[in-house]
């Protein structure tokens, strides 16, 4: 039986709206082997939605489009779903799943694609590819994509930073907070963005966290989806008065994130967390670094 780990990534990254994203040090894991005939679907930890066992399953939906896409004939299939990644909090789960089925079609066709390949796959699932492209490769990576492929780069990460991931009692689907973005943008908040977003990229390369919360301001995603998230302004505000960083929004939420040092995480951890329970929400705070390596396939 191959066992393939894909990691939680957190993306739209302040400015970087559909182009850039981290993986995280929490996994999604993902057992797959060719039977007969068929499809079994286990489901090892439940989520707070319900996970198909059927032929709608997503993992199994993505397994089908890759073989199709190669023209070969899907095999009789069992999959075992052991997912720590929360579902619809803006942390990459569907992501995960499209990656995992990727990878495991593609270890069960005898490996005909490498990783780009795939990555080009997931970018076009996905309709956008900073989800995708980090689940792979690790780190954060920036990624754009037009009709005809998709271009991406990775950056190392520096070993100090750590992410502050601040998780609600509830969700926030992408359907409703991509309906609250506006139609059209004027140029002083297009150039606003592609001003940060350039700052963002060279300030994580050459490390220099004094730049990073101007790096992240956004007027693309964020003021609009603040709406769908209670208390978002006044939680990034304290987190920042706890020595956080930067804050953004991560993916569509309802997850928010706060960048922090490695030696003053533990100190923030404890007085965000106590500063999180006065609120009316139930808001679960954990620390992860980023994980370096991507999507990891071994065989058991």
């Amino acid at each position: 039986m191959i066992h393939i780990q894909i990691p939680a990534t957190s993306a739209n990254m302040g400015p970087g709206f559909d182009c850039i994203g981290v993986a995280l040090e929490l996994y999604n894991h993902l057992w797959v082997e060719k039977i007969s005939s068929g499809l079994i679907i286990e489901v090892k930890r439940k989520q707070e939605i319900e996970i198909p066992t059927d032929e709608s399953n997503l993992i199994y939906q993505t397994m089908k489009y890759f073989y199709d896409q190669k023209g070969l004939t899907m095999p009789g299939v069992h999959l075992i779903q052991e997912d720590y990644i929360p579902m619809v909090r803006g942390l990459g789960s569907s992501a995960a799943c499209i990656v995992g089925g990727l990878i495991a079609a593609n270890e069960l066709a005898g490996k005909p694609c490498d990783k780009e390949e795939l990555a080009q796959m997931a970018a076009k699932l996905e309709g956008h590819p900073d989800n995708s492209n980090p689940a792979i490769f690790g780190s954060m990576v920036v990624g754009a994509l037009d009709d005809m492929k998709m271009q991406h780069v990775r950056l190392d990460l520096p070993e100090d930073l750590v992410f502050a991931t601040m998780v609600p009692d509830f969700p926030v689907s992408t359907a409703a907070s991509r309906g609250v973005l506006p139609e059209g943008y004027s140029r002083g908040e297009v150039v606003f963005n592609v001003s940060r977003g350039a700052l963002l990229v060279a300030s994580i390369l050459s490390g220099k966290y004094e730049n990073l919360p101007m790096a992240m301001e956004d007027k693309i995603h964020q003021p609009f989806r603040s709406r769908l998230i209670p208390n978002m302004e006044e939680i990034f505000q304290q987190a920042k008065n706890y020595g956080a960083l930067a804050c953004y929004l991560s993916g569509a939420g309802s997850t928010l994130m706060a960048m922090v040092k490695k030696e003053q995480a533990q100190q923030f951890q404890k007085d965000m967390s106590d500063y999180l329970q006065t609120l009316p929400d139930n808001w679960q705070l954990t620390l992860l670094k980023a994980d370096l390596e991507g999507a990891k396939v071994e065989t058991e």
